[in-house]
């Protein structure tokens, strides 16, 4: 399972800059490179980095070009040190060609000029007015012998090419510069649909009030656009001050999502890794994606090879998180942002169906409680009585006072129509009728409480004119735990896109925000719910009382659960990628901590569970998806029920490993 993990690493580098001295510009970009040629992949600094962005009309100087010159062979040849592994650097300098002096980006490798990229768009508004200098056009490449000082180069040179980097898994990158990305129809758009997997900008953006975030905004954009990564590297504040600021803002964003900043006047060093299966896999999943690759693919684009091993990642430069489902930031705004989806589907099936009330089976547990905060804030919506939500609480041989109390508590602070109808009986004349032993905990003691629970559930709906909500969550449609034709089943099911890490979010987030707006008491009772053991409370409790089945004990910990399910039907990556991944997971987490073993022997639990239990997703109800993970058999996830996953996960080589 060795560098399981498809990553490629890339360092942004803002150096000091020397307006005009090109040495000295040298100088500080070696250096810093030397202390990141073995360590990454590809390493990029600003546009014009040679020269200095702010040099003006000395770019009409023959001396700084030809300094500029020798200074890209010095950067060709210093790679050389470093060998066949030694990362790929990205350099902006002034390019004469022709008669025509070009503002570029140049890529070296290994003693190779691997390509030079011309800008395309010139800014020569506002504060700008490269057209004094430069010229930008679409220039067809082709291949060029330059003389570097004391040595010939031979390159490609034109702004139609997208560069292979690697051997084996090899990602492709695009070159643009600076007001490219800023463009209606950008370069980096259209090597996107050439392959490009990463886009590479280097600029220089000043600084003015509120163009730090804008430039967030469009570089993120650009990179959920073209379903890329996207690396942008700009000036830093040893330019010119003459009449402008740069800050050396730098970003690096993955399919729109920011994975690393260097802030404005902080940082000038940025190493990240992008992960090329989420790249890929989206990209692939995303039909637009090709359909937009047919439309736009009049010019030929031209394909060069940078022969780089990558490196072998011992660790990953990027934030791993061990709840992905579970909001990092704003998470008060965003709870209530899912929750409002939940609410806003059952309102609109309340009111299509006219139902007289909606039905819930509470169990004190935190399904069924975020189940019955939909239903109480849907009724509400709608100005229906709160007594519209039946709330049934249907205590069973599992059943603790604990939970018990706290699902009474809980439908007293919501005003539901409260029913308490006891299981036992009716259990025990079924276990007669069936020729089950009551002393024999088996699957069949289990199932026939969870069945008699939704067969009460069912008939008071149809009796009362109403319909059952299902409070059953993603995490157990993923792993089959929930009893067929028993829980498994209701009209409309709330919670089907909630994983079981988020519901407990929900829980604690939603229910006390509606604590401290009308409902003042009720967190006590929210709080015990979420320091409840997760059970379905089908065998009896302990001596003592308290609840012995416990859910985790028996098919894991929900945690590893649903990181597996995320990764799996999220990005598509393999039991290989997913296992490297949660470790890092786990290494980066201070609230969780698992072995390497235990994650491995619960991952081989969900493939099994998973692929296993398909037929029970095949029929399940109706519910709101409210994320990008979800199992609905309409939507979202068709899956033969006969898939054979043996060989789809292929266990011996991953036990193997």
């Amino acid at each position: 399972m060795e560098n399981a993990l498809n990553l490629f690493r890339v360092a942004v580098v803002t150096p000091r800059v020397h307006i005009g001295n090109v040495s000295k510009n040298c100088e500080e970009i070696l250096n810093a490179y030397d202390g990141l040629a073995d360590k990454t992949d590809l390493v990029v600094t600003p546009e014009l980095s040679l020269t200095g962005y702010t040099c003006a009309d000395l770019f009409n100087n023959r001396s700084l070009l030809n300094m500029a010159l020798k200074g890209l062979g010095k950067m060709v040849s210093h790679t050389k040190k470093y060998g066949e592994g030694g990362a790929a650097l990205v350099v902006g300098l002034p390019f004469e060609k022709a008669g025509e002096l070009f503002n570029c980006a140049a890529l070296i490798q290994n003693g190779q000029l691997v390509a030079i990229v011309p800008k395309t768009y010139l800014p020569n508004y506002g504060e700008f007015y490269e057209k004094r200098w430069f010229s930008a056009r679409e220039y067809d490449a082709e291949e060029l012998e330059i003389n570097c000082g004391s040595e010939k180069l031979r390159t490609l040179f034109g702004n139609n090419i997208v560069i292979n980097v690697g051997t084996d898994n090899a990602v492709c990158i695009g070159l643009e510069v600076c007001e490219d990305v800023w463009a209606t129809v950008s370069p980096g758009r259209i090597m996107a649909l050439n392959g490009a997997e990463i886009i590479v900008n280097i600029s220089a953006s000043n600084e003015v009030i509120g163009k730090a975030q804008y430039r967030r905004n469009l570089i993120g954009a650009a990179s959920a656009s073209c379903i890329s990564g996207y690396v942008y590297v700009s000036a830093g504040r040893y330019e010119s001050t003459s009449d402008l600021v740069f800050s050396g803002h730098n970003l690096m964003y993955e399919n729109g999502k920011l994975i690393g900043e260097c802030k404005p006047f902080e940082e000038t060093v940025l190493v990240k890794d992008f992960n090329l299966t989420k790249i890929r896999h989206d990209r692939v999943a995303n039909k637009t994606f090709s359909q937009c690759k047919n439309n736009y693919s009049d010019r030929k684009y031209r394909l060069v090879d940078c022969r780089k091993p990558l490196i072998k990642k011992e660790d990953i430069l990027a934030r791993v998180s061990i709840t992905p489902f579970v909001p990092s930031k704003n998470r008060r705004e965003r709870s209530l942002e899912i929750f409002n989806m939940q609410v806003a589907g059952l309102q609109r099936r309340i009111e299509t169906t006219k139902s007289s009330c909606v039905v819930v089976g509470v169990s004190g547990g935190l399904d069924s409680t975020l189940a019955l905060l939909v239903a109480a804030k849907a009724v509400k919506n709608i100005g229906l009585p709160s007594t519209t939500v039946t709330g049934i609480t249907m205590p069973g041989f599992g059943t603790t006072k604990r939970t018990k109390n706290n699902s009474l508590e809980l439908m007293k602070y919501l005003g539901c129509d409260i029913r308490e109808i006891s299981i036992v009986d009716s259990v025990r004349q079924h276990f007669k009728d069936i020729g089950q032993d009551e002393n024999v905990h088996d699957i069949t003691y289990e199932n026939c409480q969870a069945r008699e629970r939704t067969q009460i559930l069912m008939d008071v709906a149809n009796k009362d004119g109403g319909f059952v909500i299902g409070t059953g969550d993603l995490s157990e449609l993923a792993l089959g735990w929930c009893t067929y034709n028993g829980d498994h089943m209701s009209m409309y099911a709330v919670n089907a896109s909630i994983p079981k890490t988020l519901v407990r979010t929900l829980v604690d987030e939603i229910g006390h925000n509606m604590a401290e707006n009308g409902f003042e008491g009720m967190d006590k009772v929210i709080e015990d719910i979420i320091d409840t053991p997760v059970s379905p409370e089908l065998l009896p409790p302990n001596e003592d009382g308290t609840i012995a089945q416990k859910t985790e004990d028996t098919v894991g910990s929900y945690i590893l659960h649903d990181f597996f399910l995320y990764y799996t039907l999220r990005y598509g990556m393999t039991p290989a990628e997913i296992l490297e991944l949660c470790k890092e997971a786990v290494r980066q987490s201070s609230d969780y901590k698992f072995s390497d073993d235990e994650i491995r022997k619960w991952q081989k639990v969900f493939y099994t569970r998973f692929f296993r239990q398909q037929f029970k997703r095949n029929c399940m109800p109706d519910g709101v998806k409210v994320g990008s993970v979800s199992v609905s058999p309409r939507g979202d996830l068709r899956l033969p029920a006969e898939i054979e996953s043996e060989e789809f996960v292929n266990f011996e080589e991953y036990d193997e490993a």
